[in-house]
Order: C-alpha cells, then structure tokens, then sequence
C-alpha cells in the first residue's frame, strides 16, 4: 500500500490557515483542519488502482476551499 502523505499535497485550511489532514475512512478519503474543523465531502475509490485518485481529489477539493463547516445551530 502506497505512503497516501507522500503522494498528494494538501495546504493549510483555506478558512483559517491552520493545519490540515488527509483521513482515509473505509474505501474513500476527506481532508479536514485541525484547527477550525472543516472538511471535504468523502471521495469514495472502487479498488487499489483508484485509491490515489481519490486521495488527490480530496487535497483539491480542500486546497480550493471547497470544504464544508457546521457552527452551533446550524
């Protein structure tokens, strides 16, 4: 299994400028702030040969600032 890190670049949060990770949940990835708690929608992969894929799309989804955030009473 490839290093996921190594292969896709993801900037700091385009809402707060804070640090970002990119999670891999079940067959797909998001990428959400550590800081303020945005995140991307779950870029879902079908098999192994698709798994970068879903990984890059994630980090360009988050690094354009496509992201979604819930605040209290929302």
């Amino acid at each position: 299994m490839q290093n996921i890190d190594d292969l896709v670049e993801l900037h700091e949060c385009p809402l707060c400028e804070g640090g970002s990770i990119l999670e891999e949940e079940g067959n797909g990835f998001y990428a959400q702030c550590m800081d303020c708690g945005c995140y991307t929608v779950h870029v879902d992969y079908k098999n192994e040969e698709d798994r970068l894929e879903a990984a890059k799309r994630a980090a360009e989804l988050f690094n354009t600032g496509k992201v979604l955030k819930s605040n209290p009473g929302e």
